[in-house]
């Protein structure tokens, strides 16, 4: 038996991100069961998840439905200390559950103004003063922990933790719209966009569905500002180096391009999961390197 969870729409669902990095980041296998936003789809999905009424939502293999991102994220911690979703350092680990605690209740103003979207990013937003005074707030406590853990790492308290994966869809929301921060905090967005967790999401998000609506603005928009996808593309026919999907093991149904050579996947998703972000997938990098 293993954990299953339900998410909304990877490009715009910042919780579903944060639920979904407690599992891909640490190493946790899950059964995901994703619906859209803005429709029928979630609340006739949480029929089978009471009491929950929002994504993430997780089911234990026991059958314990957990409904709050923080609930998740202590629950796998104690169920999985040898993951290290928390710090070992009592003090680290102290700071990061502060820090995490604070990004699950405030920072209202921000992620009001700016909704997360991945698939786009802006030039200005021109954000209000309410959306300063949080992104002020963000670098003193991020400064604040880099302060008192130290450390070499780009994160927060040392090692990847729940803290940083709390922040994640923050520093998605700085890339796109870009919004003004110090030096030291865009240092931080730009480790969240080149996180492996995070591209696998983001690369799944580019494709698993339609827009919506309700997150499209009317700024000018400019480049992802992440890591530059190799160029890809999604080609007609089944013709490819390999006849098994490199994720799957299916035979081949779809195929895609890349510097001249064409590889096959088992489906769509497979493969415009991969044209949108190849390195941000491990098996398709072992196929496309041998």
């Amino acid at each position: 038996m293993t954990y299953d969870l339900v998410i909304g729409d990877r490009a715009y669902s910042s919780w579903s991100l944060r639920g979904w990095l407690f599992f891909d980041a640490f190493g946790i296998p899950v059964n995901l069961h994703r619906a859209r936003l803005y429709t029928n789809e979630l609340p006739n999905l949480l029929k089978s998840f009471h009491p929950a009424r929002t994504a993430p939502t997780m089911r234990t293999p026991e059958g314990a439905v957990v409904p709050e991102t923080i609930a998740i994220a202590e629950e796998l911690a104690s169920r999985h200390p040898e993951a290290g979703l928390w710090p070992a350092d009592p003090k680290a680990r102290a700071i990061a559950r502060a820090l995490a605690a604070e990004m699950h209740a405030g920072f209202t103003a921000l992620r009001s103004y700016c909704p997360m979207n991945l698939r786009v990013s802006y030039t200005d937003c021109a954000p209000p003063p309410e959306v300063l005074a949080d992104l002020a707030r963000l670098d003193v406590i991020w400064t604040w922990a880099r302060s008192e853990i130290g450390g070499a790492t780009p994160w927060l308290c040392g090692a990847y933790s729940v803290a940083d994966a709390m922040f994640a869809p923050v520093a998605t929301r700085i890339a796109t719209y870009n919004l003004p921060v110090t030096p030291a905090a865009m240092d931080y967005v730009m480790a969240h966009l080149a996180h492996p967790s995070f591209r696998r999401w983001r690369a799944m998000g580019m494709v698993d569905g339609p827009d919506q609506e309700f997150y499209r603005r009317d700024y000018l928009r400019r480049d992802w500002p992440g890591p530059k996808p190799l160029p890809a593309r999604a080609v007609e026919g089944t013709q490819a180096e390999n006849s098994l999907c490199p994720y799957s093991g299916k035979p081949v149904t779809h195929a895609l391009e890349l510097d001249g050579r064409r590889f096959g996947f088992c489906n769509a998703f497979c493969r415009d999961k991969t044209v949108a972000d190849p390195e941000a997938w491990p098996a398709f990098m072992t196929l496309y390197q041998a």
